[in-house]
């Protein structure tokens, strides 16, 4: 159940919850939302609705995307395809979570992070494990995370065609590894990933053939991680 139980129990005067979208996907940046619930706007807050933005259909994070201003104060950080690939994915993630709480207009004193791990911070941070379904900010920050990043993918798909991206936001599905085999990697694509990965080293081989590529993006599988 989501409620301020964690922020109160953090005990700062502002305590901001942070969380991520895009670790998985094969494509696009990693973002991450930090966000300071307003304490004279939390009952309305917590009458939202704010929960794992994985729960919610699309036209209910959209909603409280645009309502969260009126009681939260909101930052929002990313890191993009280079820095994923140079870093590794965790790495990119914290540079994200870093980014976001930088740029709240305010100075928390404590930090929720949803997770087992969390940024180097100027203040103090809490893991919480499974954090976006207990905690109010938590919850608040997956939202903006994810609604961010997906309008993000969107944009993104306006200039690559093809890859569904507006759909499946990057993530490794049959549509997108398809589409690899097809129409190749875009500068948006983790060459990190395994999937990329595979995929640039079958078309540097001479002898591999065009179907031999589609073939190769959809024995990838599912796979929309890291390489090891």
């Amino acid at each position: 159940m989501v409620d301020y139980t964690w922020e109160t129990a953090a005990g700062g005067r502002l305590v901001a919850g942070i969380d991520e979208a895009g670790r998985g996907p094969l494509a696009g940046p990693v973002v991450a939302a930090a966000v300071v619930i307003r304490r004279d706007c939390l009952d309305r807050a917590l009458s939202l609705g704010f929960d794992d933005s994985k729960l919610l259909s699309a036209d209910v994070r959209e909603a409280l995307f645009h309502v969260l201003p009126e009681c939260a104060v909101i930052g929002v950080g990313m890191a993009d395809v280079a820095e994923i690939d140079s870093l590794n994915i965790l790495g990119a993630t914290f540079v994200a979570m870093s980014r976001a709480v930088e740029a709240l207009a305010v100075r928390p004193d404590r930090v929720l992070v949803d997770g087992s791990m969390a940024p180097s911070l100027p203040c103090a941070a809490t893991c919480v494990v499974g954090g976006d379904r207990l905690s109010l900010s938590i919850a608040a920050a997956s939202i903006v995370a994810k609604v961010t990043r997906d309008r993000i993918m969107r944009d993104l798909a306006v200039d690559f065609p093809g890859y569904g991206w507006e759909r499946n936001a990057g993530y490794g599905t049959p549509e997108h590894r398809d589409a690899l085999g097809r129409l190749g990697i875009t500068p948006h694509h983790r060459r990190s990933f395994a999937p990329v990965r595979e995929l640039l080293l079958a078309a540097s081989d001479d002898t591999v053939k065009p179907d031999d590529l589609v073939t190769a993006a959809r024995s990838a599988g599912p796979r929309s991680g890291p390489a090891p």
